[in-house]
């Protein structure tokens, strides 16, 4: 049932905030469309937090970033002249497609402090929308779960009979799942490339027991059992694969030439930065090339 389980990397970024990378791993790249899979926290921020923690002004291509919260907040701010703050249960659906610029802040924790628990995903877009134009969207009100043992949010895609109202470009599924010890579920054989992650307490997915900080990449064809042993936080997610994808830094393509293209405009200074957030950027790490 399980092909095989990743644990978390462990990244500090400074002042104790933790990121735990997950996707992409060494022999297990993406599942379905999804690329890129950083559980954020939980970590609790003091009011008066350094500036330094905030993701500054950065590039994209190829991809649609998703940032979901359990706890916290986050200003987001692009090359399009938005500006959205993220809560729990909320969703930012960025489409970089040709090219975005964004930050990311913790100005509410600056402010108040505040617990920080979340998931960034990056999805990659299909060929045919690699080059699409860039598009924000926030998304508050989510199909949902509220049944015993059981509540969560459809983030993307359908399953169960629901559909997300993110722009999906893909056949996919994303979702958050809060299981009370005992709950079970079971998840469908409908996507062929299935995981999920267990973001806190533990769980048996297939028989195997796993906790916080794990994913399981599940094998297709069969529906997988899911036990929750204690109370739990689920993510589980996949699709349709969208063919091989090459990735360096922010960027994500089919085509090797259009990231050292990206990397290159990047270095050179070609890219707008977001309006109202333009007096610093993220340097663009040594790219040894493909």
């Amino acid at each position: 049932m399980l092909e095989r389980v990743i644990t978390k990397r462990t990244h500090d970024l400074g002042g104790g905030f933790t990121v735990g990378r997950v996707l992409p791993f060494h022999v297990r790249r993406m599942v379905g469309p999804y690329i890129f899979f950083d559980h954020i926290g939980p970590v609790e921020l003091a009011p008066g937090i350094p500036r330094e923690l905030d993701v500054r002004p950065h590039p994209h291509i190829g991809l649609a970033t998703v940032t979901y919260l359990f706890d916290g907040a986050i200003t987001h701010r692009d090359s399009l002249a938005v500006h959205q703050e993220i809560h729990p249960g909320e969703v930012n659906w960025m489409i970089a497609g040709k090219g975005i610029t964004h930050s990311e802040r913790f100005e509410h924790a600056r402010l108040h402090g505040a617990l920080m628990h979340g998931i960034q995903a990056w999805v990659a877009l299909p060929e045919a929308h690699e080059e699409a134009d860039p598009a924000f969207s926030h998304h508050a009100d989510l199909p949902a779960w509220d049944e015993p043992g059981l509540s969560g949010r459809l983030i993307a895609g359908e399953m169960e009979g629901m559909r997300a109202g993110t722009p999906v470009h893909s056949p996919q599924f994303y979702a958050h799942w809060q299981l009370e010890p005992g709950a079970r579920r079971v998840l469908p054989a409908e996507y062929p490339e299935r995981a999920a992650y267990v973001a806190a307490g533990v769980v048996a997915i297939g028989g195997e027991r796993l906790e916080a900080g794990a994913m399981a990449v599940l094998a297709p064809g069969a529906e997988v059992p899911l036990v929750a042993e204690t109370r739990a936080t689920v993510m589980v997610l996949g699709g349709e694969p969208v063919g091989e994808r090459f990735m360096f830094w922010n960027f994500v393509h089919s085509r090797k030439d259009r990231i050292r293209q990206a990397a290159e405009d990047w270095r050179e200074g070609r890219w707008t930065l977001p309006p109202n957030d333009n007096a610093e950027f993220t340097p663009l790490p040594e790219f040894k090339g493909f």
